[in-house]
């Protein structure tokens, strides 16, 4: 998808949400980046993985006792259904132009593609799922392949939190 392309996409996505007022809207606020290190620690310490190349996605589940005993019962105010991280390693993108390219693309991605998880999340019992996408190639990616990628790896956390939810008691 070439620039003109990406930009009639995004002018499009503005002005379907100017036309329809109780839509709900497609920003990534504040509330829905993950940044608390208690809620990052526990996403790398007992997360579960998935790929979908050029991207890795860490995810954790969490309910609200969880979340509470995470907190030790004094959980902060403003934590989203699902929240969000991009981590881009200097390792595979030496120049912090390019790091930060990808990240924009692996955010705007995300941010078109989420509706469905939030939907999902919310049918179940879960207080938020914290996630972490990770670049793992070492070559810049079109922001196609990146939009596949997030689609991808979001449908198998849908059905990785159905069947996580079957399991439990």
């Amino acid at each position: 998808m070439d620039t003109a392309a990406l930009n009639k996409t995004i002018r499009d996505t503005a002005a379907l949400d100017a036309t329809m007022p109780d839509a709900p809207r497609l920003t990534l606020r504040k509330a829905d980046r993950l940044h608390h290190r208690t809620l990052v620690n526990g996403l790398y310490d007992g997360g579960n993985s998935l790929y979908s190349y050029p991207l890795r996605m860490q995810w954790r589940a969490l309910s609200q006792e969880e979340l509470a005993a995470s907190f030790r019962g004094d959980v902060p105010k403003g934590i989203a259904p699902v929240q969000m991280m991009v981590t881009i390693p200097k390792r595979k993108q030496r120049h912090a132009v390019d790091r930060v390219l990808m990240r924009r693309r692996v955010r705007e991605a995300y941010r078109l593609s989420r509706r469905q998880l939030l939907d999902c999340v919310c049918s179940m019992p879960y207080a938020t799922v914290s996630l972490s996408f990770v670049y793992i190639s070492d070559k810049k990616c079109g922001y196609a392949k990146v939009q596949s990628a997030v689609v991808t790896l979001l449908n198998k956390l849908c059905k990785a939190l159905a069947e996580k939810q079957e399991a439990m008691p």
